[in-house]
């Protein structure tokens, strides 16, 4: 008895529903989020500035690795051991 493994839906209906279940959590998170910033507002306004500061140091933190540094690599294309020349 042969038995037809392949999925019986088309796939084009597939994607159509992964993109309603993205549309109606958007719109889940909107709508949450919105009943938290009118509910909140005067909890949330009056941490902001503690947010901005915090906000310094984290990005210390993570973006300090895009600054080309290059720590502890050397160029070896030189040919010589230039340890302790500047």
């Amino acid at each position: 008895m042969s038995h037809d493994h392949r999925s019986h839906e088309n796939p084009e209906d597939t994607e159509r529903k992964i993109s309603r279940s993205k549309v109606v959590t958007i719109g889940f998170a909107l709508v949450i989020g919105y009943f938290l910033w009118t509910e909140h507002r005067a909890h949330v306004i009056q941490f902001l500035p503690f947010l901005l500061l915090a906000a310094c140091p984290l990005m210390h933190l993570f973006m300090h690795h895009g600054h080309g540094h290059g720590h502890g690599q050397r160029d070896d294309s030189k040919g010589s051991d230039t340890r302790g020349e500047r």
